[in-house]
């Protein structure tokens, strides 16, 4: 049994004739015919009664059409969804990144939704949490990947991913030897930190109250920024101080460069 099968029955029992529900069809009156006959051998009934000029169905025969009718109706339903969540998937996306997720999680996201949805073109906006947060309110933006801790009124959140998080030395400093370094570690050490606005920095402030104090005190002016991770990868590389790092942020020749320990 098919859904064209049905078609084809709901159409003669409108049309009350073979040849007219044919047309109707766009299919050859034999084509329908067999169809019928065919749908009636599996049920095991005469769904028309072919004895006049007139076709009309059988008792048997109306209950099926009028059923005919539901399931073809049903089946529309489940086109427009099909369709509506097609179209869904078809227009701009426009999504939101903090700058230290951006680099590293675009090319992974760009892969995974060429496969679920490469009709959709990705529209992309790196910015600050705050800034993208202001996008996301004016609907400039559709969604925003920030980090945690983040609470807006009126947005819904959705956990991403948890990363752990390395702090990165120079070659030949002392935290090598340790296993893990912990926040009153790092607190005795010239930290490189993002600039004020990336959430990156407030993570590592926040983690650390020695540190923040530390910061408070020294001011903006006496401490060494950058406005970027690779920025800050690469002062470090150069002795200048050590930071803390994401584990996506980090890559495979980056030992090459400085030494890399777990942050506690």
């Amino acid at each position: 049994m098919t859904l064209t099968e049905l078609r084809y029955i709901v159409a003669v029992a409108q049309e009350k004739h073979f040849g007219r529900a044919a047309q109707r069809c766009h299919v050859s009156q034999p084509t329908l015919s067999i169809a019928i006959k065919k749908l009636e051998e599996e049920l095991g009934l005469s769904l028309f009664d072919r004895s006049s000029n007139e076709v009309m169905t059988t008792n048997s025969g109306a209950r099926i059409v009028a059923q005919a009718r539901r399931v073809l109706d049903e089946a529309e339903v489940i086109r427009y969804l099909a369709n509506e969540e097609q179209s869904q998937l078809e227009g701009n996306f426009k999504l939101g990144l903090i700058f230290t997720v951006a680099p590293y999680l675009l090319p992974k996201l760009i892969l995974s939704m060429r496969q679920v949805a490469p009709k959709m073109p990705l529209m992309l906006e790196e910015n600050y949490t705050a800034a993208l947060t202001e996008m996301l309110k004016r609907a400039d933006v559709d969604a925003i990947v920030v980090a945690e801790p983040y609470a807006e009124t009126g947005v819904e959140t959705i956990p991403l991913y948890d990363e752990p998080f390395f702090v990165i030395v120079p070659k030949g400093h002392r935290f090598e030897e340790l296993d893990a370094v912990s926040t009153k570690d790092i607190a005795e050490e010239n930290v490189l930190l993002l600039t004020e606005g990336n959430c990156m920095r407030d993570q590592v402030l926040g983690s650390c109250s020695e540190l923040a104090a530390k910061q408070r005190v020294a001011g903006l002016a006496n401490t060494l920024q950058g406005s970027s991770l690779n920025t800050i990868r690469h002062m470090v590389a150069s002795g200048l101080g050590i930071s803390v790092l994401p584990s996506t942020a980090l890559t495979d020749n980056d030992h090459l460069l400085f030494s890399i320990v777990p942050f506690e």
